[in-house]
């Protein structure tokens, strides 16, 4: 079962259509195409990383071209075999005020209603919070996320360049203000800082499961806490060679999580970036990280059971694991 758990919106622009929203948008084509623009060279750093997400960014200021973006990318998702998709997006990168905040989430909302309706397979959208953005813009972020909680908004998360803005502080009262809508909480962290940055945002901003969070196995007093407190981590390791959070795909920690005891679902985070999608993802768990079949039977179990969905949508998925 491919049940995706870690995806940005922002990381699956198809290059033609990027083309030609910047055709409209009068933005001349990058040398090399936007392709090349769009795809990582390599392995870099999270800021190196980030910046080459940031590439489609301009796409998103219009409502129509964000809601196109959203339908594509669950028309893409199922054309690759996906089961569930899960999509994150920082809607406060594409708007200047609150208004505008809500005009994007209805537009990504909208869009991938209309992929989910036009392929049969489910999706929803996580509202991201930015780690580099203030407290009030934030906290607009998720009165935003909290309106659309239940039409589409399943979860809220916090992204951004983890190096440059570790502390959770500023953000802990639009994670409680998302909490009260009923909203699943992720939080990307232990990526780039240290694995007690897990702990932080699970006990500062409820999350109940972390993106990334590769440096927790680092820290055994963190490690074990992860295995007890049954928090699911959200692995992705082509993304995390490219970002610099482990020296080579064949060093992922997703072995280790799994031998303490951690609970673990899969991620592709920014596909056309790194050029791998959820299969090749998964098969890099059994091809290179030594996944056998219980293992992966066990990622599919914690996927459905940690997903953010709706009961209905839970339980079909959970007969298709039978």
């Amino acid at each position: 079962m491919l049940i995706d758990l870690h995806s940005h919106l922002e990381g699956r622009v198809r290059p033609q259509t990027a083309a030609e929203l910047a055709a409209g948008l009068g933005i001349a084509p990058p040398a090399g195409g936007w392709e090349r623009a769009i795809r990582l060279d390599g392995p870099a750093d999270l800021t190196v990383y980030l910046a080459k997400v940031a590439v489609t960014y301009p796409f998103f200021g219009s409502t129509d071209a964000a809601r196109r973006i959203a339908r594509e990318a669950v028309e893409d998702g199922a054309a690759a075999g996906l089961d569930y998709l899960e999509l994150r997006f920082g809607p406060a990168t594409h708007a200047s005020d609150e208004a505008g905040i809500d005009d994007v989430v209805a537009a990504v909302t909208e869009g991938m209603r209309e992929g989910s309706a036009a392929t049969g397979m489910p999706s929803g959208a996580v509202v991201a919070a930015l780690r580099h953005h203030d407290r009030e813009t934030n906290l607009a972020v998720a009165r935003a996320a909290a309106r659309a909680a239940g039409n589409g908004v399943v979860g809220f998360d916090l992204a951004g360049d983890e190096l440059l803005y570790p502390d959770l502080r500023p953000h802990t009262d639009a994670f409680a203000l998302a909490r009260a809508a009923g909203l699943g909480i992720t939080c990307h962290a232990a990526e780039a800082a240290p694995g007690p940055a897990a702990r932080e945002a699970v006990e500062m901003l409820g999350a109940t499961r972390i993106g990334h969070g590769a440096h927790i196995v680092d820290d055994p007093d963190t490690l074990r806490w992860a295995a007890d407190s049954g928090i699911v981590v959200e692995i992705c390791p082509t993304s995390n060679w490219y970002t610099g959070a482990i020296a080579d795909v064949a060093q992922h920690p997703a072995p280790r999580f799994r031998d303490a005891g951690v609970k673990l679902v899969l991620g592709d985070d920014n596909p056309l970036q790194t050029g791998s999608g959820m299969r090749e993802e998964r098969d890099l768990l059994a091809r290179v990280l030594g996944f056998g079949p219980a293992d992966l039977a066990a990622l599919d179990s914690v996927s459905v059971e940690a997903a953010f969905l709706e009961p209905a949508v839970r339980r079909e998925l959970a007969a298709r694991l039978t």
